[in-house]
């Protein structure tokens, strides 16, 4: 099983746009020079979903569900919690 990230952590853009992904969280999530990611971005918000070689079933399915997910947000469908709270919902998943 995979280490998970407790806690988010800190980076910076540099001049170019480019944005270090913590090496923790490049371990944890295999990525390696080379490795492709899908992007979806609203308003100050950025995900990154890792991808295959070739796009899969399960990324198209991740991709939707967070368009979903983005929607619920606009609309004002989620739950606030605080971080405590946060992270021991996390921690089910």
């Amino acid at each position: 099983m995979r280490k998970q990230s407790i806690l988010p952590e800190i980076t910076r853009a540099s001049s170019k746009g480019q944005i270090v992904i913590p090496s923790d969280i490049r371990k944890m999530v295999g990525i390696r020079e080379g490795s492709s990611f899908a992007v979806s971005a609203r308003k100050d918000t950025i995900i990154l979903k890792k991808l295959n070689t070739q796009m899969t079933e399960e990324d198209l399915r991740t991709l939707k569900l967070v368009e979903e997910a983005w929607k619920d947000i606009e609309e004002g469908r989620y739950k606030i919690y605080t971080k405590e709270k946060f992270f021991k919902e996390l921690e089910k998943w």
